[in-house]
């Protein structure tokens, strides 16, 4: 028996900060939060560094392209391992020892001092990010009625983009008082992800159930509306492998490809378009290469309300939900494209945080999608699935992009491939049809037969 899957344990009142809360699972959100403000502020740290590092080591864009697409060689397969052993250890431990080990890679790129130590640390790097997504999922699937699940995602995957939207201004802050020594944001950040790991570990159980400051009418809230994971029979899940056949899961995937390809060439090499196309400087960049990352936060919020108001008022949630998520990447798309002709650092930036907000509006769909087609007991392998095939962007777009910059000379046809790409994902999605809910002998097959 699982981690995941054990017998809950009932609150044990006389532990120390036992005391019944209301609002546990808001709680456990905000911690989640905290974890993915870290995860993508560390991200965004070499993206702001690069132009320094790229001036100290004599790196072309090609070769920073390879550092930077580094990440996601370990990052795209942890995604999916992750999703798995969030099923079968739970999320507490798992989290906590990505956020770990993600930490200490971040301070270990302050010692890094040639191309081959920087790609090994991007490697470990990456490694270590991979399982927080379908862990968020996880954690959010547990301890959220189906009814306020999107809303919950969209509300922790809002510290992702708002973690790149301060990342920025704090790492350049930091290069600031440093002098210009890009070791030391590397240093202080690996540090604090220690602190917030630990946190993390304190605050968050697997399930509401385990919890000893659950209220008894908060936990009666949570199951309101779902069969617990817990209640179902082990011969009554359909295997990982029937999912990732699903028509619909591969959709999903594929139009999650297109988004992670635009968000990982942002991501990667916004700050140094920034640089290159309106020459800024780090004081310059501190704002403008953060406020479309606050549009991000905001879309990815709306995009959760949303996704739960449009899904309450369907008959088949996953339609509409599909529909939401095409229009939001093919708009986003079709507005990449003119950035790359922008000579306005205003409007500029006012481009790219409405592209960012359109594109973050549909991130909670993907996970919303994944979980009106599986089965509960699934939903942490088959997001990880989703997640690994969305992320295989990020090995790929900073390396191409890299090299289209270096060998064409523009950011046209960079941004002109991420636009076809969203499109391409946005078209694969309204084609797909709904999974079945029920398989061979009645068995349930997906949430919405699980759980009424």
């Amino acid at each position: 028996m699982t981690a995941a899957q054990a017998p809950a344990r009932p609150p044990f009142r006389s532990r120390p900060f036992s005391k019944p809360v209301p609002g546990m699972r808001w709680q456990v959100m905000g911690s989640n939060a905290a974890v993915l403000l870290l995860n993508y502020g560390d991200r965004a740290a070499l993206g702001v560094a690069a132009p320094l590092i790229i001036s100290e080591f004599g790196f072309s864009t090609g070769t920073m392209g390879l550092i930077l697409g580094a990440f996601a060689f370990t990052y795209a397969p942890a995604c999916f391992a992750g999703g798995a052993l969030a099923d079968k250890y739970g999320s507490r431990k798992v989290m906590a020892a990505a956020a770990v080990w993600w930490s200490l890679a971040t301070a270990l790129a302050a010692f890094c001092f040639n191309f081959a130590t920087f790609f090994l640390q991007r490697l470990l790097f990456g490694l270590g990010e991979g399982p927080q997504g379908a862990t968020t999922a996880r954690t959010m699937g547990n301890w959220f009625p189906r009814r306020e699940y999107a809303t919950a995602m969209g509300l922790t995957f809002a510290a992702n983009p708002l973690g790149a939207a301060l990342g920025v201004p704090v790492v350049s802050a930091l290069l600031i008082w440093s002098n210009n020594n890009w070791r030391v944001p590397f240093l202080v950040l690996g540090g604090i992800g220690i602190v917030i790991a630990a946190a993390w570990y304190w605050i968050v159980r697997d399930r509401p159930e385990q919890h000893p400051r659950i209220t008894a009418e908060e936990l009666a809230l949570i199951n309101s509306d779902r069969t617990p994971v817990d209640e179902v029979s082990s011969e009554d899940v359909p295997r990982l492998s029937y999912y990732l056949r699903q028509p619909a899961v591969i959709a999903n995937a594929l139009a999650f490809f297109g988004f992670s390809w635009m968000l990982f060439m942002f991501l990667s090499w916004y700050p140094t378009y920034l640089v290159q196309t309106q020459g800024i400087d780090l004081k310059e960049l501190a704002w403008a290469g953060s406020l479309p990352w606050v549009a991000g936060a905001v879309g990815t919020a709306l995009g959760g309300v949303l996704s739960d108001r449009l899904a309450s008022r369907a008959a088949v949630p996953l339609t509409v939900r599909k529909w939401a998520t095409a229009l939001f990447l093919a708009v986003s798309g079709a507005l990449c494209i003119p950035l790359a002709t922008v000579n306005s650092l205003a409007f500029a930036v006012g481009l790219f945080a409405v592209v960012l907000f359109l594109l973050y509006l549909a991130n909670v769909q993907f996970f919303a999608i994944v979980r009106d087609a599986v089965h509960p007991a699934r939903l942490g392998g088959v997001t990880g699935f989703v997640h690994f095939c969305a992320n295989m962007a990020g090995v790929i777009a900073p390396i191409v992009t890299g090299f289209l910059i270096e060998d064409l000379g523009s950011w046209t046809g960079a941004f002109t491939l991420a636009a076809g790409l969203a499109l391409l994902g946005a078209v694969a999605l309204v084609v797909v049809k709904a999974p079945p809910a029920f398989g061979p002998g009645g068995k349930a097959l997906a949430f919405q037969s699980v759980e009424g």
